[in-house]
């Protein structure tokens, strides 16, 4: 053993005492005092090790635990190829960037053409759509899974449709077969925004994998983290290379990072109206980005992805506690219902206020707030009554099918609680008292 294995190993000791006194130490939790979060990080002493270990390295950028990474994700969900970024937003951007490439051919998303998607969600699902250049087509949710309401689809269609791009709210899958098919009839390209629901099924298969192409989030709140990070995943050959193309400054290259030559021709192939032999590592192909994550980031990912089993089970086993202990209150609330067919992985537990009640969200959200009990609205609400449409033109920047009714009740009724794996029980119980305690107070 060298000098400097001898110092890894004394590091990696000192790291694992380190992370049993800071981060390994009971913590009693106290009613009305300790703060029930709605979501956070699962960890032990693996995760802080490998961020040593790739530190110590000093190789900071793509490197062998991102590779490692995307080798395990691939395996997980059954995909040919995964790709690594720096977020769950960036995948989404680079997934939807990808459909514009000519490549594709008469395929391929060009301005003015349009995309069904939903206005209940997060902005990043939508916002690769306007970024570039396409319509996005928005369709209502129906209020039992707070899913795309399929039965929108034929009107939200034109004959500038070329692809859908939706996300499983809150985990919970959208009706993937009537979706798929819809997509298989029409020619129409297929995005899962996967950042909700990794480790959900519909019909036995991963959300994810249903599409053209998926996407995942490690941010912090979500199922596994990195910190910060996300990833593309597809199946389809000629979108791996342009996705490749895309996270990686638009390079006609696919040399791995720190290699060389990887085609045989790096000095003897003629390019556009380049020189010829001009360097294959400096040839761009597509208008790209700098999209990825670091080996760091990468490194704790490898140590969370294999927790993912054990996660899944986390959430959906807290999801069923709290579905239980409030199934008596479906007088005042519609309580979350898997779409037919689904397994989900949840992410949070989504409350809609019925109508006509004597209390609002915001008396509900307040009283938990000052009970300690984090909150959150699911996301935008509707995205088109947000601040960042108001300069944008109906029916030129954007379409919407109907009224958006279901959407508009979500956003001003719905919020969801946590579910994330690190809830104790004493927690879960909790919340479940506060919320039958609040609805007590206005049932006299």
């Amino acid at each position: 053993m060298t000098k400097a294995e001898k110092l890894k190993k004394e590091i990696f000791e000192k790291v694992k005492a380190y992370y049993q006194e800071a981060h390994n130490q009971p913590k009693k939790f106290v009613e009305g005092v300790s703060t029930v979060r709605y979501a956070g990080r699962v960890f032990d002493e693996k995760e802080i090790l490998n961020l040593i270990d790739s530190s110590l390295e000093f190789w900071l950028t793509y490197g062998r635990y991102s590779k490692l990474f995307e080798e395990k994700l691939a395996k997980f969900l059954g995909r040919k190829w995964t790709f690594l970024v720096n977020s769950g937003s960036s995948a989404n951007l680079l997934s939807l960037s990808a459909l514009t490439s000519p490549l594709l051919r008469d395929r391929r998303l060009k301005k003015g053409d349009e995309v069904i998607t939903l206005a209940a969600g997060f902005p990043t699902t939508v916002a690769p759509i306007i970024q570039n250049g396409a319509i996005p087509v928005f369709v209502d949710i129906d209020l039992k899974t707070c899913n795309i309401d399929v039965n929108y689809l034929k009107q939200a269609l034109s004959e500038k449709t070329k692809a859908i791009m939706i996300a499983h709210t809150l985990g919970n899958p959208f009706n993937l077969r009537a979706v798929k098919n819809f997509c298989e009839i029409n020619k129409l390209w297929l995005i899962e925004d996967n950042c909700d629901a990794l480790g959900s099924t519909y019909e036995g298969k991963l959300t994810g994998t249903w599409g053209d192409i998926g996407t995942s989030s490690f941010y912090p709140a979500h199922h596994i983290t990195m910190g910060e990070g996300g990833a593309v995943y597809t199946d389809n050959v000629i979108l791996k290379k342009v996705i490749l193309s895309l996270r990686d400054w638009g390079r006609d290259c696919w040399c791995d990072s720190g290699k060389e030559n990887t085609c045989g021709a790096r000095f003897s192939q003629q390019h556009g109206t380049l020189p010829f032999g001009y360097d294959h590592k400096y040839v761009y192909s597509h208008f790209g980005y700098n999209l990825k994550v670091t080996d760091m980031q990468a490194a704790i990912g490898c140590a969370q992805i294999d927790k993912l089993p054990m996660i899944i089970q986390k959430r959906k086993d807290n999801f069923n506690k709290l579905f239980e202990g409030l199934k008596s209150l479906q007088d005042y609330f519609y309580l979350p219902q898997a779409t037919p067919n689904s397994d989900p992985s949840w992410f949070g537990f989504l409350l809609i206020l019925k109508d006509k009640l004597l209390f609002t969200r915001k008396d509900l959200t307040t009283y938990l707030d000052e009970k300690h009990i984090q909150s959150r609205n699911l996301f935008a609400g509707n995205l088109v009554r947000q601040p960042l449409f108001q300069n944008l033109i109906p029916d030129k920047d954007f379409r919407v099918i109907g009224n958006l009714k279901n959407t508009d009740k979500v956003m001003n009724d719905a919020f969801w609680l946590g579910v994330y794996p690190g809830r104790k029980i004493d927690e879960i119980e909790y919340m479940i008292k506060t919320l039958k305690n609040f609805v007590s107070i206005y049932a006299k």
